[in-house]
């Protein structure tokens, strides 16, 4: 009777927590955890590789003290690197986080149950298309992959014997597949006796003699395991009521076998640090830094033009303003790293052109033509699409036509890319009008701007001469380092006096003003003011064409509170922007309470109507502090304050207790060191809104080349019995099939299935971007799932089959085959 009522109360307990074990812990006070793990292996490889860059070019290296991403960046003479190897860092970690709420169920994940082969096929098929996308410089998908194969990395020596065999370096064969895994305990061996308090000597004698390999069974689907068998142990693992109680897992110092938290710890930095060295070794250093975030260059070049008949003058001035910012930043940190070039027309868009090699960009733009089109309508919207999935995240797009969109259907897919990767959209529009009485001349042009303001970018109306005096906003906006201090938008327009803070770190200060019939007045921190009808002033210098009007703040000082009074009756945008090392990252999440807390970055909208929790990460400064973030309702009608949780090293939980109902920016402000003269404050140029719609995709496994493979959604609603549309696309325009409208049933839930086809010739590393966009019908509440796909090169194993005897069946079958 005891035994069932206790049993009934941990199941309970069970499914209340919806289990989820982790090791090392996400989150953590007390432990070393799969964060500080990642963390610290990757800033010591950084710093060993950057130490042999360093002294290959004969240049003095100056080992850190301390390990930070602003240390490690200075080290390797590469400062300016400090931002993106912590974002970088950041990615990674946060993809290791993910890997715990997606795949808590699958043993193979986690080494537990001893899944050991599939386990290291998990690591070695992930690091097989780490390479390939490094070798095709998808550095973002090569990051992803990466953090989830050092999450199952990581787990294995917390989660197995191994280092209560005695091993205190790591396992090699778990990242070489073609090493066997040797010692392996039988299926239908007892490893464990059980145990209460003390789980110290739990391992049988019989597996330690023998230097078998174990790892911990849970309870997953079903609450049962192997006679005989050790348990991973804790709380919530049902299992470890069984006999044999008990467990072994070393996730944290209070765990069964915590006695060796701290060695497992180490053990598994070490072993992300060879699993680093593994991928470097297939790489030069150069890009294997790059994939870490050091460079010597960061900004992307990526223009968008359409061809059409009409279009001969713009594409002169695009070939004219790119050969010039090409030639003028030669080894410069302005530089671009890498190039983009989507052409268009009707009916056409594409191909993609990506590259680092500046000469090869050149060719292509100068290769440009026009034909066929004129100024009817274009696809626009789906060669905006295609750049927006080969360009890396915040990066700036520029694109040129003088048409309307042919391809309005694809707003919603631009739009859901935009909220994911954060780009800057400016549009270049050679239509206007002569009619100035709306803020955009011409009607047909508003579908851009709405893209433009939606990506914290500019919808720039010009005629085809004055064309060259627009395109300094490529100059200007493509320099590394740019950072958004504050942005508003106000439609309809109205009179109203914004202010802001402009810290000493920011320099090129420039405000951006759009809007037809607008007129301005700004005031510096020292009272000088200069109004909209000075060319030249005090402050500095505004140059206006069409709805354009772009200030160039030419004071030495600008830190301080700065002000600008708008007056004007049309829809007016204001941004205004500078560079500086000090900027945020920030992600929305979801937090996990139980069993142990923890995190994962969802790429979709937030929750509407509930708690909204960001991960934020301060950049640039190793010393400062985020003092307070708000979402701020894109209408200037209201603040929503957040409370802020120190994660450590520059990174905080903000949960906001509920989101602006319409659209909305992230704004921050903090000091960037211990002064009380340093405070900052910086925007976010994308646009969000909330959702009453919930959309998870999952990503299982592999996709093989020539191979089909599923990609499963969950969609939650807040009420039963309605009906959905469905939108689904991928980038590399694959044949795909999905339902087309879900109904949600009486638990409010429904689910669905994408079934994509990767042709047989698809190269190793190929990057697919894969939308799922759900629309509740006779609504505009929309909600989507974004996801980065990898296409690996070569054909899986048979499961559970070992790589090695799969290499010697298949050769022993193609020879067979040649000597018929």
């Amino acid at each position: 009777m005891f035994q069932t009522l206790f049993f009934t109360t941990f199941l309970l307990l069970f499914l209340t927590a919806q289990l989820r074990i982790q090791a090392f812990n996400i989150i953590s006070e007390f432990s070393n955890t799969h964060q500080n793990i990642t963390l610290t292996a990757i800033l010591q490889k950084s710093a060993e590789v950057c130490q042999v860059v360093v002294l290959k070019q004969g240049r003095f290296f100056v080992q850190p003290k301390v390990l930070t991403a602003e240390s490690v960046a200075e080290a390797c003479l590469s400062p300016a690197s400090a931002s993106s190897l912590k974002e970088t860092i950041s990615d990674i970690k946060n993809r290791n986080a993910w890997t715990d709420l997606i795949h808590f169920k699958d043993p193979e994940y986690h080494f537990d149950n001893e899944e050991f082969a599939a386990g290291r096929g998990v690591i070695t098929q992930g690091l097989s298309v780490v390479k390939a996308s490094l070798k095709l410089k998808n550095y973002e998908s090569a990051r992803e992959r990466l953090g989830e194969i050092l999450h199952t990395l990581q787990d294995f020596y917390s989660h197995s014997n191994w280092i209560e065999l005695g091993n205190r370096s790591p396992y090699a064969n778990l990242i070489n597949p073609t090493l066997p895994l040797t010692n392996l305990a039988d299926k239908n061996m007892p490893t464990c006796s059980s145990c209460d308090d003390d789980c110290t000597n739990n391992i049988l004698d019989t597996v330690t003699s023998q230097k078998l390999l174990i790892s911990g069974y849970t309870g997953g689907s079903s609450i049962s395991k192997p006679a005989g068998k050790c348990s991973h142990g804790g709380l919530v693992d049902l299992t470890s009521f069984l006999e044999p109680r008990g467990g072994i897992n070393k996730d944290k110092p209070k765990s069964p076998h915590g006695y060796l938290h701290l060695v497992a710890a180490d053990v598994a930095t070490a072993a992300t640090r060879d699993l680093l060295e593994d991928i470097r070794k297939s790489t030069n250093d150069t890009e294997f830094l790059r994939l870490l975030g050091i460079s010597s260059t960061f900004s992307v070049l990526c223009i968008v033009i359409d061809t059409s008949v009409s279009m001969a003058d713009e594409i002169a001035e695009v070939k004219r303003v790119t050969s010039s910012i090409i030639d003028s930043r030669r080894g410069t940190t302005d530089e671009p790293s890498l190039y983009i070039l989507v052409p268009f027309n009707d009916p056409g868009f594409g191909p993609v052109t990506k590259t680092s090699d500046a000469e090869i960009f050149k060719s292509k733009i100068s290769a440009l033509s026009v034909g066929g089109g004129g100024d009817d309508p274009e696809m626009s919207l789906s060669a905006l699409w295609l750049a927006l999935a080969a360009t890396p995240a915040a990066s700036n797009i520029f694109l040129f036509t003088d048409a309307e969109p042919k391809d309005v259907e694809m707003k919603s897919t631009v739009l859901v890319l935009i909220e994911s990767t954060k780009p800057t959209v400016n549009v270049m529009l050679t239509n206007p009008l002569t009619n100035t009485s709306r803020s955009l001349s011409n009607p047909i042009n508003q579908l851009y701007q709405d893209l433009a303001l939606a990506s914290g970018g500019q919808a720039i109306e010009v005629s085809k001469e004055l064309l060259p005096n627009a395109t300094s906003l490529i100059t200007n906006s493509t320099i590394f380092g740019l950072v958004t201090i504050f942005q508003a938008v106000r439609d309809p327009g109205r009179s109203e006096v914004f202010s802001f803070l402009v810290d000493s770190t920011v320099g090129n200060l420039t405000f951006y003003i759009t809007g037809n019939s607008t007129q301005f007045t700004i005031t510096a921190p020292s009272g000088q003011s200069q109004s909209s009808v000075q060319s030249v002033g005090s402050l500095g210098i505004i140059q206006s064409v069409f709805n354009l009007h772009t200030v160039l703040i030419s004071t030495s000082s600008p830190a301080g509170q700065w002000s600008i009074s708008i007056t004007s009756a049309q829809p007016y945008t204001l941004k205004v922007s500078g560079k500086s090392p000090i900027n945020f990252k920030y992600d929305f999440v979801e937090v996990i309470q139980n069993p142990q807390p923890g995190y994962a970055v969802y790429k979709s909208r937030p929750p509407a109507g509930g708690n909204v929790t960001l991960l934020v990460s301060l950049l640039g400064s190793g010393s400062g502090l985020i003092s307070e973030l708000v979402l701020v309702d894109s209408s200037g009608s209201g603040l929503y304050k957040g409370s802020l949780e120190d994660q450590g090293s520059g990174d905080y939980l903000v949960t906001v207790e509920t989101a602006p109902k319409g659209d909305f920016y992230i704004r921050i402000t903090g000091q960037f060191n211990s002064s009380t003269s340093s405070k900052f404050q910086r925007q976010s140029s994308t646009r969000y809104r909330a959702s009453t719609i919930s959309i998870t995709a999952v990503r299982n496994g592999s996709w093989f080349a020539g191979q089909n493979f599923s990609v499963p959604f969950t969609v939650v609603t807040n009420s039963s019995l309605r009906e959905y549309a469905v939108t689904v696309r991928n980038s590399g325009r694959y044949n795909m099939t999905f339902p087309t409208s879900l109904t949600a049933g009486g638990d409010s839930t429904a689910n669905g299935t994408v079934m994509l086809s990767a042709p047989a010739n698809a190269t190793a590393g190929t990057e697919v971007i894969l939308t799922i966009e759900v629309t509740q019908l006779g609504t505009n509440d929309t909600n989507y799932a974004f996801l980065r796909l990898a296409v690996s090169g070569a054909v899986a194993p048979p499961a559970g089959l070992e790589l090695s005897l799969w290499i010697s069946a298949l050769t022993t079958v193609l020879i067979s085959l040649l000597n018929q």
